[in-house]
C-alpha cells in the first residue's frame, strides 16, 4: 500500500525539572516570555489570571498544575515562558517551566499513553526523543478539566427528513480524547443518530475494512486528525486507496484553529476539514456527506 505521511513538528519543553512534555507546533500560535497578569476571581487555581498580547486577551493557566504536578513556585514565573494555543476555536497561554526545542516527529512514531499513567492523565500519546520518554499534553483534557465540557446538543431540533438521512447512515467516528468522544457522542447522541467509534485510526480502518467485507461499508467517517499512529492524514490517504473503501465521505474533525490543516486534508482526500466544537457546523458536514454521492 502506497503510504503518504505527514510529519510536522512538536515543541518539547519543561514542566518538571526531569520530565518533557511536547505540543503539536500546529497548535501553537505564539511563544513569549512571562508577562504580567490579571488576577481572576474564582478561578481553577491553576489558571494564573489573564495576560493581554497584541490585542487579545487570554487565561493563561499553569499547565503543571493543570496536568496534576507540582505547580510552579510564584518566584520562578518571570524565568517561565508562556505558550499561546489555538485549539478548538479558543485562544489560551500556558505557563512553562523552560523550553527545550522543536522536532520533526511522525505520528507513526507516537504510541497510546500507557496505562501506567490512568484516564485521569492529561497525556494524549507518548514517543522518545533522545531515547528518552516525551508526553503529548491532551490540550482538550485540560480545557474540560479547567473549563468544562460545552453542551454538545445541538440547540436546533433537527428536521425529521433530516435526522432520518443521518440514520440511514453507516456512521464511523474516530478521535484519540476522550473528551471528544464524548462531545460527539453527545451530538449524535441527542439527534437519535447511531454510530461506531473507536479512539485508534488503526483501528477505524481495520472496522472499516471488516464492515466493507460484509457488504454494508462505511458511509461516512468523523475523524480526529493528530492521532497516535496512525493520524486522521494517514487514515484517509489509506481509505481513498483502497477500492472497497473510497466512496465514504471523509470529515477530518480538529482542535486546530488552522488553514494549514484544511489544506492538507484535501490533499490527502479528505472531503471537508472542521475546528471542534461546533456540533451544528458538524451536523451540516454530515448531511452535506449523506447528499454526496
Amino acid at each position: 500500500m502506497k503510504t503518504n505521511s505527514i510529519s510536522q513538528g512538536i515543541l518539547l519543553f519543561w514542566l518538571t525539572p526531569k520530565q518533557r512534555f511536547a505540543l503539536g507546533t500546529l497548535k501553537i500560535k505564539e511563544i513569549v516570555p512571562f508577562t504580567q497578569l490579571t488576577q481572576l476571581p474564582e478561578q481553577h487555581p491553576a489558571v494564573l489570571g489573564t495576560a493581554h498580547i497584541r490585542g487579545v486577551t487570554m487565561p493563561v493557566v499553569d499547565m503543571a498544575y493543570a496536568i496534576g504536578s507540582t505547580p510552579v513556585a510564584a518566584d520562578e514565573h518571570s524565568s517561565c515562558y508562556i505558550i499561546i494555543t489555538d485549539c478548538q476555536r479558543k485562544t489560551i497561554g500556558f505557563m512553562v517551566r523552560s523550553l527545550d526545542r522543536i522536532v520533526d516527529c511522525n505520528w507513526r512514531d507516537i504510541e497510546p499513553p500507557p496505562k501506567s499513567l490512568g484516564r485521569s492523565a492529561c497525556v494524549t500519546g507518548v514517543t522518545k526523543v533522545d531515547d528518552q520518554l516525551v508526553q503529548l499534553v491532551d490540550v482538550e483534557h485540560i480545557f474540560a478539566k479547567l473549563f468544562g465540557i460545552e453542551s454538545s446538543v445541538s440547540t436546533n431540533q433537527l428536521p425529521y427528513e433530516q435526522a432520518d438521512v443521518l440514520q440511514r447512515l453507516n456512521i464511523l467516528v474516530v478521535d484519540d480524547s476522550s473528551v471528544a468522544r464524548k462531545q460527539l457522542s453527545d451530538a449524535l447522541n441527542g439527534i437519535g443518530v447511531s454510530y461506531q467509534i473507536t479512539a485508534n485510526g488503526q483501528e477505524a480502518l481495520d472496522i472499516m475494512r471488516t464492515e466493507a467485507d460484509a457488504g454494508h461499508p462505511i458511509d461516512l467517517l468523523v475523524s480526529d486528525i493528530e492521532m497516535p499512529g496512525l493520524d486522521g492524514y494517514e487514515l484517509a490517504f489509506a481509505i481513498r486507496d483502497n477500492p472497497s473503501l473510497a466512496k465514504a465521505y471523509i470529515i477530518l474533525h480538529t482542535s486546530i484553529s488552522s488553514e494549514i490543516s484544511v489544506s492538507q486534508a484535501h490533499q490527502v482526500g479528505a472531503n471537508e476539514a472542521l475546528t471542534k466544537f461546533d456540533v451544528d457546523e458538524l451536523i451540516q458536514a454530515m448531511l452535506r456527506g449523506a447528499a454526496h454521492d
